[in-house]
């Protein structure tokens, strides 16, 4: 059975441009063959400003626990990524640890990498295992056509490289590293 990657959309924003992002990604992926993908809308789930925990939280958590890898589509907002993928980063405790994570961001003309640098910071906190290469797109509302795909050469080949990488630290790191 191939390991299962989570696929969270970090943004809630009306007109938000992630799902398409994701949706590529995963296609990506998907094709790849050695992961399993699915995808996990924040949009979709309701989890309190305070922490609290309740249904939401629960929901997030199992969902978490049952994945073996990670990749966090973000946009970048003010040189930071959103709070909705932060309260959801922080919702959820040790079902976090142990397990790799990749980013794809999108946004102005840095295509989200400030947003990913910060997002390296926090999940080192969580102890997870982000990897070298992620998946940038500057100026994202040029970067898809009409049926969702890019021609973006540095982003197909950061997702490839970037599926290697979480795919290799998701299997126990045994073999050698995919050095790309």
């Amino acid at each position: 059975m191939a390991p299962l990657l989570g696929v969270i959309i970090g943004s809630v924003r009306t007109g938000r441009v992630g799902p398409t992002v994701a949706r590529w990604f995963v296609r990506r992926a998907s094709a790849d063959g050695r992961f399993e993908a699915r995808v996990l809308d924040l949009a979709d789930v309701v989890l309190p400003m305070d922490l609290s925990g309740g249904p939401g939280v629960d929901e997030l958590t199992r969902w978490v626990d049952g994945c073996d890898a990670f990749v966090l589509v973000t946009p970048e907002y003010n040189h930071g990524y959103p709070a909705s993928l932060k309260l959801a980063l922080d919702s959820v405790k040790l079902e976090w640890r142990g397990k790799p994570v990749g980013f794809v961001s999108y946004g102005g003309t840095a295509g989200g990498v400030r947003a990913v640098e910060q997002l390296r910071q926090v999940v080192a906190e969580l102890h997870m295992a982000s990897v070298r290469d992620a998946v940038l797109f500057p100026r994202v509302k040029k970067a898809f056509d009409a049926h969702g795909e890019t021609s973006d050469g540095a982003a197909i080949d950061g997702a490839q490289r970037m599926i290697d990488q979480l795919l290799w630290w998701s299997e126990g790191a045994g073999q050698p590293y995919p050095h790309g």
